[in-house]
């Protein structure tokens, strides 16, 4: 049964009372309403069946939601709705039963407040829902993909390197445009398909928490100045520039220095396909206690409609100039996987036809002092 403290209440209020009771039973999803400080004074016959409860009312949400990440370490959910300011959301906690089983949930608190001068009072709802038969099904899919590309790499890397040896031997013997032309589509097409095995193989090993990092201190200007030095010939091939324009020097970061590559290089990889004249500029700059990396270009553009979804798994622009450049739509998501990694913040802003600023926002990781 759902439980709701009754005070003194005109019959209006007891319809209104009931309607509300309904309603909540009525959902899907398990639902509590907690006050301003967390206690529990509204929940449904969902929420009870998966707390194992009959009655709750009253408690604090963490005695009776207790919630374990992916390592098994204890959530501090009430700690967690207390710095909620805005409504999230969170598939990868779990709750453990007496009896040894536990269930996969999707958590999502949104915090209740009431207007300037009008009565009531504010507090948190908290939906609740068993995710466990998704999770595995996701595991699954994801251990397929990982086999999968790890058993494609191989062939494609074989694939490749003929392709590219015909290729050269048939511009040195003077062989028809006709052939060197099929086989230059033919050798894109492979390293396009090369390039969605390492972003597949990258994407399932994010998403099954398996990317170890590595944490070191590095010099961020050279590491922007190697990223200048390596794509110089591509941006050159294309008529553009690609300079670093730091205000300062950027100094010494401790993260990873491979995934702030990466995420870079990405940026930068997307700048030099849907820019067309004018150029790349990267920036480092020190903030707080970290870096804020920027890539700016000069290029198409993104869409308004099209930006919500830019860091979401395979999409890609309805812009007919993107459509014909060759791209898997994974990139920028696996990004975001490698910037949550290393804690840090990314966002971006473009407008069409005027080009597009990605920025990074990596904080420093404090390595533990050595014994």
């Amino acid at each position: 049964m759902s439980t709701l403290p009754k005070l003194a209440q005109s019959p209006a209020d007891e319809l209104d009372h009931n309607r509300l009771l309904a309603l909540i039973n009525s959902m899907s999803d398990g639902v509590l309403a907690l006050d301003d400080k967390a206690k529990i004074i509204l929940s449904n016959s969902v929420a009870l069946s998966l707390l194992d409860s009959n009655a709750i009312a009253g408690q604090q949400i963490g005695q009776v939601l207790k919630l374990f990440n992916k390592a098994g370490e204890p959530i501090s959910l009430e700690d967690v709705i207390f710095n909620t300011e805005t409504p999230v959301a969170n598939r990868d906690w779990h709750i453990n039963y007496d009896d040894g089983s536990s269930l996969n949930l999707f958590i999502s608190i949104s915090p209740v407040r009431h207007g300037f001068g009008s009565s009531g009072q504010s507090g948190y709802v908290v939906l609740i829902r068993d995710i466990t038969r998704e999770k595995s099904i996701e595991e699954e899919r994801d251990e397929f993909i990982s086999v999968a590309s790890h058993e494609l790499r191989t062939p494609i890397a074989v694939a490749e390197g003929s392709i590219s040896n015909a290729l050269l031997l048939a511009q040195k013997k003077g062989i028809p445009s006709t052939i060197t032309d099929t086989l230059n589509t033919a050798h894109q097409q492979t390293v396009l398909l090369g390039n969605m095995i390492n972003d597949l193989s990258t994407l399932s090993r994010a998403e099954r928490g398996r990317l170890g990092m590595v944490v070191e201190d590095f010099n961020v200007d050279e590491l922007v100045a190697s990223l200048v030095h390596d794509n110089t010939p591509a941006a050159e091939t294309k008529g553009l520039t690609i300079t670093y324009r730091p205000d300062d020097p950027a100094g010494n970061l401790s993260s990873s220095r491979l995934y702030v590559r990466e995420i870079l290089q990405n940026f930068i990889t997307n700048s030099l396909k849907y820019t067309e004249k004018g150029g790349i500029t990267l920036k480092a700059n020190r903030k707080n206690d970290g870096v804020e990396f920027t890539v700016s270009d000069t290029g198409i553009g993104i869409a308004k409609s099209e930006q919500a979804n830019l860091f979401t798994k395979f999409f890609r622009s309805d812009d007919w100039r993107v459509k014909r450049i060759n791209g898997t739509g994974l990139g920028l998501y696996v990004t975001s996987k490698l910037a949550k990694l290393l804690n840090a913040k990314m966002d971006m802003e473009s407008e069409l036809n005027q080009g597009s600023t990605f920025r990074l926002y990596v904080p420093s990781i404090r390595q533990p002092q050595k014994q």
